[in-house]
């Protein structure tokens, strides 16, 4: 079966779940969970850019996702202006010491002669910049926390739509994901997996404790959003009259106040719906987007170095490519994409908390998304997004119905009936094992393989 062939028929069968969904539960389910597989396909494809064109093992996912959610806070939250008057010139002086401190550092480092003289110039650039920095930061930090902590406590943002943070999320893991392919790129690939998933955890163990900078495992909630709200449309006559037009047939066989009473139940429903459709309008634009840039940039030259260079790094450098240089430019692009996905969740989810970024748990789901949909091709990596986080939803509540019509003979207070209920829940670890193993099993490249072209 062809790459095309493959990929239709995975997201046809897909649609048609969405669609029993929507049936069997309701379309405002069934639209949130298509929302939630948009943003796990951008940020699939973040993964596969390492991953599938230079075989870079990235296990710290998380973080970069994260950064992104902070960006949403730092953008569109307003500025807490007390806290910037109490605190904010000591951060600012902070950041000066710590500038100047990096300055001292490189100098002495390119000054001084190698050995001992280089060693304690550095030591002392180091120690010095420590103790100023922090002379500033603590007593700036502290004025900052101590404004309102019960709902604030923190500097708060710029006050700008939060669609812009969707740019700035990347640049901001972008940022990061530069420093780390500085430290962390010239080592081997299970090197690199350690040295992310403990960068990783750095990344969410500052958020969830600098409280100044997004109110730590406080959390931040109420975050602005880039559709309507329900309650506004729910009110408004437009929409209500779009509502009454919709359903004209069922709303006409009623009296006047039975249909005031269904009029104002389906403008509550249509409202979710309306909603949930925008934001998938807006996600479906961005993964588009990203999909075609991933598509074009692998069939470049640029996309046939990186993809030999993971095949063969040593010919790759013998014949005079900048393998590292390479490596840290594809980390960069695949973590600001990652970036560009944390941020829209947050924004789905209208609120940035810091706990709920699992290092291990998700990383290892986006990184079977992946693997099942097809490591290097980049329609896989969608159609993984898509399968897999469908199937981390919806089993639960599979799980649940299916042991419920196993036992429906069952006593209700029968021990096994009870023990088979509480089990359920135990459907997604076992299915996404399963998956993995008939994937590997049956097509090992994946559902939609890489197709390789020369």
């Amino acid at each position: 079966m062809s790459e095309r062939a493959r990929a239709v028929g995975g997201f046809a069968i897909v649609a048609v779940l969405l669609v029993a969904v929507g049936f069997g539960r309701s379309w405002s389910v069934s639209l949130a969970v298509f929302n939630l597989c948009l943003i796990s396909a951008v940020m699939s494809l973040g993964v596969n850019i390492q991953w599938g064109y230079a075989g870079l093992f990235n296990a710290g996912v998380m973080a970069f996702a994260a950064l992104g959610g902070l960006a949403g806070v730092l953008v569109s939250r307003p500025p807490v202006w007390a806290a910037v008057a109490a605190g904010g010139g000591g951060l600012l002086w902070a950041a000066v010491a710590a500038c100047l401190t990096l300055a001292l550092v490189r100098v002495a480092f390119r000054r001084l002669p190698p050995g001992r003289w280089r060693l304690l110039g550095v030591t002392a650039a180091v120690v010095a910049g420590f103790f100023a920095t922090r002379a500033f930061f603590d007593p700036a930090v502290e004025a900052i926390e101590a404004v309102d902590p019960s709902t604030s406590g923190y500097l708060g943002g710029l006050g700008l739509p939060i669609v812009l943070s969707w740019a700035v999320g990347g640049v901001f893991a972008a940022a990061v994901a530069w420093v780390v392919g500085r430290v962390a790129l010239g080592l081997r690939s299970d090197y690199l997996a350690i040295a992310t998933l403990g960068i990783s955890e750095i990344v969410i163990a500052v958020l969830k404790n600098e409280d100044w900078l997004a109110r730590g495992v406080k959390n931040v909630t109420g975050l602005d959003r880039p559709v309507p709200y329900e309650l506004d449309l729910q009110q408004a006559v437009w929409f209500r009259d779009l509502v009454a037009a919709l359903n004209a047939g069922r709303l006409s066989a009623l009296d006047a106040a039975e249909r005031a009473a269904a009029l104002h139940g389906l403008a509550i429903e249509a409202a979710g719906i309306f909603v949930k459709l925008c934001y998938a309008g807006l996600f479906a634009a961005v993964l588009l987007v990203v999909l075609l840039l991933s598509e074009r940039a692998l069939r470049s030259p640029w996309g046939r170095m990186m993809r030999a260079i993971r095949d063969n790094e040593a010919a790759a450098e013998a014949l005079g490519k900048d393998v590292v240089r390479r490596h840290r430019q594809v980390f960069v692009l695949g973590s600001a994409v990652v970036g560009i996905a944390g941020a829209m969740l947050v924004t789905l989810d209208g609120q940035f908390t810091p706990s709920a970024y699992n290092p291990l748990r998700f990383t290892f789901l986006i990184w079977v998304m992946v693997i099942v949909g097809g490591s290097g091709n980049n329609l896989g990596a969608v159609l993984g997004g898509f399968v897999i986080w469908f199937v981390w939803i919806e089993a639960e509540p599979a799980g649940l119905w299916l042991v419920g019509a196993l036992t429906s003979a069952m006593a209700p207070d029968d021990p096994v009936r009870a023990y088979l209920v509480a089990s359920a829940a135990h459907m997604r670890p076992i299915l996404m094992g399963t998956i993995l193993l008939l994937v590997m099993r049956f097509s090992p490249r994946g559902m939609v393989p890489e197709t390789v072209r020369r």
